[in-house]
């Protein structure tokens, strides 16, 4: 399975959740913790925004993102208000650039860990699903890459969660029409520059893990004598116990949402519950239950 992250606050370089946390994304490449096999090492892809850009940057590679320079020095110096990073393990399309994530089209930026059970039994019915006019834009070959599409195609672009949970229902129609048990398995992280979105759900009783961070400049008794504050020093990455001073550059809303923690502090991260949906923006976040809509 793949690992992602997406971060939603004041802007900061985006190396303090990449490289500086002490379980940053480029360390669960080589060590992910929260899945069956450690290694995410077919492709690293980066998407973020900057002021009023109409559209936003992606850097995508097939190499390993530890041994990749390029991607040290753009994360050192792009600092961003909104981004999305995601590194790959393929699951059975070739490991090529244009199947790295994210996927963007027009202002939107799309990461995906899971899968299309049978992908290969079932593509041809969910392509001939997406829109004409969308459809000269698919340049890879992946499953998530599919997904992306099909939830453009239900609307996504003017209801967001609603046109995942379309795509959602559409997948597992398609995939039981073909007997397929548990057609769909996935956690998505989704933005148009303004909010960053996030879905959790598996048809099966298996749901790939997801976790948001905790507002961590409210006080919290973790030591005897409390008057503690558990202080996102590095943008929810490197955090720092500090007495009663927060950090003046982190904005209220910030947040990141996550595979798999970055950092290993008590009280710092919420697991998105499975079968949910989560809108981080510049108003209170926002739960919803995720529920895929099947086609009339």
């Amino acid at each position: 399975m793949c690992r992602w992250l997406g971060y939603f606050g004041n802007p900061i370089p985006v190396s303090e959740l990449l490289y500086d946390a002490p379980h940053s994304l480029i360390d669960q490449s080589r060590d992910a913790r929260l899945m069956s096999t450690v290694f995410n090492l077919d492709g690293f892809g980066l998407g973020w925004y900057r002021d009023s850009r109409e559209h936003p940057g992606v850097y995508r590679t097939i190499s390993p993102p530890r041994n990749d320079p390029n991607l040290r020095e753009l994360a050192s110096q792009i600092r961003s208000p909104l981004f999305v990073a995601h590194v790959r393990a393929a699951t059975g399309t070739p490991v090529q650039q244009s199947n790295c994530h994210p996927f963007r089209h027009g202002r939107w930026l799309f990461v995906h860990n899971g899968f299309i059970d049978e992908f290969l039994t079932v593509r041809r019915e969910l392509m001939f699903a997406i829109d004409p006019e969308l459809f000269p834009a698919i340049v890879g070959t992946t499953d998530s890459e599919v997904l992306f599409y099909l939830a453009l195609t239900f609307g996504l672009e003017e209801d967001p969660l609603g046109a995942l949970e379309r795509m959602a229902g559409f997948v597992e129609a398609v995939g039981h029409s073909h007997d397929i048990a548990e057609p769909l398995q996935m956690t998505i992280g989704l933005s148009d520059g303004e909010r960053l979105y996030a879905a959790r759900y598996a048809s099966g009783p298996v749901v790939n893990t997801l976790f948001v961070s905790e507002d961590t400049r409210l006080p919290r008794d973790e030591r005897p004598g409390g008057g503690v504050h558990l202080l996102p020093g590095r943008a929810a990455g490197t955090l720092l116990y500090e007495e009663n001073k927060p950090l003046p550059h982190l904005s209220a809303e910030a947040r990141a949402i996550v595979s798999e923690p970055v950092a290993d502090l008590p009280g710092l991260w919420n697991e998105v519950p499975a079968g949910s949906a989560l809108i981080v923006g510049p108003e209170a976040d926002v739960r919803l239950a995720f529920t895929p809509q099947p086609p009339s």
